[in-house]
Order: C-alpha cells, then structure tokens, then sequence
C-alpha cells in the first residue's frame, strides 16, 4: 500500500518499494519461518529489556493472550527491579532460543567465531510483498555485519 496513490493523499507516495521483513515465530502452517538475517543483539539485549518494561499491556498484562493468573505471575508494578527481573527471564529464554536455532544462519553472517558465541539473537525472514533485497544489500540495511 506504501506504493499505491491516493491512500494517504497527503503523504506522497514512494517510488520504491522498501522492504518488509517478518519476525520469527514458531508457527507451521502454510509454512515455518525461515530466517533470511539473524541479528546478535547481545550488545543491546539491556536496552532491549528497558523498552519492553515500557510497554506494561503488552508483557506484564499479556497483551491479547493476557489472563487474570498471567498477571498474578507478574511482580507488581511497585515492584520494578523485580518487574524487569521476571522480563529479562522471559526474553532470555526467547531470545536465547532464537540464537540457538538460528545458529547456522548467525554463524553465516558473523563468521565462526563470533556466530557461535551469540546469546540472544532477532531473526527476520524477508517478505515476499515488498523488495527483495541481495545479501549486499541487507549487510547495508544492517550495517553492523562485517
């Protein structure tokens, strides 16, 4: 829609379509998710963790999978060092294992080395709507890849 005239009329519209790229998930059908970039982000993970404890309905609530017992789970909101605690846990286990399945694909990007070393990691399948960028093109849109 980002290329199509007359949807936000006072927006102009692009002449290139950007890319688009879906986060990981673990579902099946039609197809699994297949990782196109893998991201270390052991560097920012601290970061990270501080921006998602800003976002209290979407983690601390449960945002739409939230119930009455996800928020008994939860520390209180007085609670902020033990708030973050519970948080950190959560996204180290995702994170971690995204790192861990994505190893191949960290490893491709990073070299040996380093790939095999990642913590946490953000992976990212291209999709199939927007431009399809080369592997050029990606290390610019990810500038951090060596």
């Amino acid at each position: 829609m980002v290329t199509v005239p007359f949807i936000c009329p006072d927006t102009p519209i692009l002449t290139k379509n950007p890319v688009f790229m879906y986060s990981s998930d673990r579902f099946q059908k039609p197809y699994p998710f297949k990782a196109d970039v893998a991201v270390s982000i052991d560097d920012v993970f601290d970061q990270k963790i501080d921006a998602i404890h800003e976002m209290a309905s979407q983690h601390y609530e449960g945002g739409a999978n939230g119930s009455e017992a996800h928020v008994r789970s939860v520390p209180p909101a007085s609670d902020v060092a033990g708030r973050k605690e519970w948080l950190r846990k959560q996204w180290v286990g995702r994170s971690g294992n995204e790192a861990n399945r994505y190893r191949d694909d960290l490893t491709s990007w990073y070299g040996e080395e380093r790939g095999k070393v990642v913590k946490n990691a953000e992976c990212f399948e291209i999709c199939e709507y927007g431009r399809q960028p080369t592997r050029d093109e990606l290390k610019k849109l990810f500038p951090f890849f060596e």
